[in-house]
């Protein structure tokens, strides 16, 4: 084959756009604080969960972000009412509002818990032309009530490529959660708070590098063939 060769007769050229730069490295500066959501997976009084959630929105405001935390209480199972459901208008107008989210869920039985899973699956790939997790940075937490797992954050990261987010590499997971929380709910200092120090610093300098090119990032080609085909067969109808 020849290094040179660029014949690529199934590309429609129409569609096909050379990368652009401009775009990329010089995209519109935006100065607000950065936009974080953060869910956590349990509903117990003394969540493990919501405290290490808390915790790391403390750091994250250190950081300059704005902060917003949805309680998961009364929020139904996915697909139990209509979407119309104020908790559920909630939680994706939180999500379109976020330009990186934080999800922290306790193990329970070598999985996320099925409040985390709730959270994510009242979260659409898409609702119309809007995509609310499309493009956002995504950082994983979880509590572990024994020795140290890695089962959640790695069933989370799954989710966050499903839901076509840019999952940061660094995530933190607290074994025996129970012991590392004084009874006011505050982390211990340790190794483990350090993690979560070091997960939320990664964020955001993560969402602070991509919010301003994450449009473009997720861009595709397959996408513009298709919006193009819908056009046209639109145009052609109304000629009918």
């Amino acid at each position: 084959m020849n290094s040179l060769d660029t014949d690529t007769p199934n590309i429609d050229d129409s569609q096909f756009r050379p990368i652009d730069e401009t775009r990329l490295f010089t995209p519109e500066r935006k100065t607000h604080p950065p936009r974080i959501l953060m869910l956590y997976g349990s509903l117990r009084e003394r969540s493990y969960s919501r405290l290490l959630t808390e915790e790391a929105a403390r750091i994250l405001r250190r950081y300059g972000a704005e902060v917003r935390v949805f309680d998961p209480h009364g929020l139904p199972l996915a697909d139990a009412t209509e979407a119309s459901h104020p908790k559920v208008q909630e939680l994706r107008d939180l999500s379109l509002w976020s330009e990186g989210q934080v999800w922290c869920s306790p193990e329970r039985h070598g999985a996320m818990s099925g409040a985390m899973k709730t959270q994510i699956d009242w979260l659409p790939l898409s609702m119309g032309a809007i995509r609310p997790t499309q493009g956002r940075t995504l950082a994983l937490m979880q509590v572990c009530g024994g020795s140290q797992s890695f089962n959640t954050v790695n069933q989370m990261r799954v989710l966050g490529r499903w839901m076509r987010m840019f999952t940061i590499p660094n995530q933190s997971s607290v074994p025996k959660a129970f012991g590392e929380f004084d009874e006011a709910g505050r982390m211990k200092p340790s190794a483990y708070y350090e993690r979560v120090v070091d997960v939320m610093e990664e964020l955001v300098k993560f969402t602070l590098l991509l919010r301003e090119r994450s449009d473009y990032m997720v861009e595709r080609y397959s996408e513009r063939v298709e919006t193009a085909a819908e056009l046209s067969k639109r145009v052609n109808q109304r000629s009918i």
